[in-house]
């Protein structure tokens, strides 16, 4: 038994004259994942009290875009067929596979299915035609009930913290494999197979997944607020952790994630924000320029104190000579380190283990400078640093 693809350019009315009945399944819904297929049977056909549950050889099977249709013998997966066109019949012929644009996995399955079951022969007594809602499931939306662990690293900052974060949003997801979901999922309905049937069992799966994969996220090491421009890997990550429960088991995959804006607790935004602000004072001169205007402010208060300008002055000078180095002294640091910095890019070299050295041994590690790279003399053989146009004992151009 099989399926015959009849010519498009077939008559109607040959169509009628051929097939016994036609099967078919109206416009699939975005509620329905799976549904019995219809008997339609035309005014020219003679076959008008057939049995719902026998397809008789020479009938017609419909498959229309978004569809994937299979027909089920005794209670077996018997044919497969996802590309859209019109089908006939025959019980003569060996088992088809029509995939259209479905994983090549589909193939696999059914090829394990038709291990076990043994063709041959007429049509057995119970033969239905399923179809299935192929096409994407969309806005399938998401929240988090209780904050997610994340972890946040910026190099830049030297932070290394985990914080909780909450998100929500829309997720798609589409059937990749029907006669997973035949099997293990939907079975031998009489009817329908609606979304309502099992969304809370997906959704409650795929907020498990999310966990795992956006740790995997953070090991990118972006913040919580890029998480939303990252989608598509975060995509990625959710199948890796639902592909067991999901494409395994039913067939199903996540095809696009759609993020609200991700929310901290105030306390954890507020930690991020104070080291992204305390980084800034590891350079002297932005330190200096903060004192300098923390000193400006003060003075403004000083000069309108209750008990005086004066008293307010002296606390003022106590202030600065309690507050360890002046303005003056930490702009002077910051010039010595710039200086340092570009005497490095200069003349000086960096050691292997990151630090920027202008003598002859690392002061963070104690390694000796290497030697730079240079030539010989082609006329004394002396050595020649790279870059010298003439030799330093000789005198000769050394190209």
């Amino acid at each position: 038994m099989g399926l015959i693809k009849a010519a498009l350019a077939a008559g109607s009315g040959t169509l009628a004259d051929q097939w016994k009945e036609l099967f078919l399944a109206d416009s699939l819904d975005s509620e329905t994942l799976m549904i019995k297929g219809k008997k339609r049977i035309g005014k020219n056909s003679s076959n008008k009290y057939g049995n719902d549950n026998i397809i008789t050889n020479g009938s017609g099977i419909l498959v229309a875009d978004g569809q994937c249709a299979i027909i089920v013998d005794q209670g077996e997966i018997v044919e497969v067929c996802s590309e859209p066109g019109y089908y006939t019949y025959d019980a003569s012929t060996e088992p088809t596979i029509f995939c259209g644009n479905l994983k090549e996995g589909i193939k696999a399955t059914f090829e394990t299915f038709k291990k076990r079951f043994t063709y041959g022969g007429d049509t057995g007594k119970d033969q239905r035609v399923y179809y299935f809602n192929v096409k994407e499931m969309v806005d399938n939306k998401f929240g988090t009930p209780v904050p997610i662990p994340f972890r946040v690293v910026d190099r830049n900052i030297g932070l290394d913290v985990d914080v909780s974060i909450r998100c929500s949003g829309v997720y798609s997801y589409k059937m990749m494999d029907p006669i997973l979901f035949y099997k293990n999922v939907a079975g031998n309905v009489t009817g329908e197979y609606t979304i309502d049937m099992i969304v809370d069992q997906l959704k409650a799966e795929f907020l498990t997944a999310l966990q795992p994969a956006m740790g995997k996220l953070s090991d990118l090491e972006i913040r919580p607020s890029s998480i939303p421009s990252h989608v598509n890997e975060l995509c990625d990550y959710v199948n890796e952790a639902l592909d067991e429960k999901w494409g395994e088991l039913r067939g199903l995959e996540v095809i696009s994630i759609g993020m609200n804006p991700v929310t901290l607790p105030e306390e954890d935004a507020e930690m991020i924000r104070i080291a992204q602000r305390t980084v800034i004072y590891k350079d002297p001169t932005m330190a200096a320029a903060t004192l300098t205007e923390a000193q400006a402010s003060a003075m403004k208060m000083a000069a309108s104190n209750e008990g005086g300008a004066m008293t307010g002055f002296m606390g003022l000078g106590m202030a600065n000579n309690a507050g360890g180095n002046s303005a003056q002294n930490l702009f002077a640091m910051g010039q010595q380190m710039q200086q340092a910095q570009q005497a490095a890019n200069t003349n000086g070299w960096n050691c292997s283990c990151g630090a920027a050295n202008t003598g002859n041994f690392c002061t963070t590690c104690g390694s000796k400078k290497p030697e730079a790279a240079g030539s010989f003399c082609p006329n004394c053989g002396n050595k020649v640093d790279a870059g010298a146009k003439f030799c330093p004992e000789c005198g000769k151009p050394t190209h």
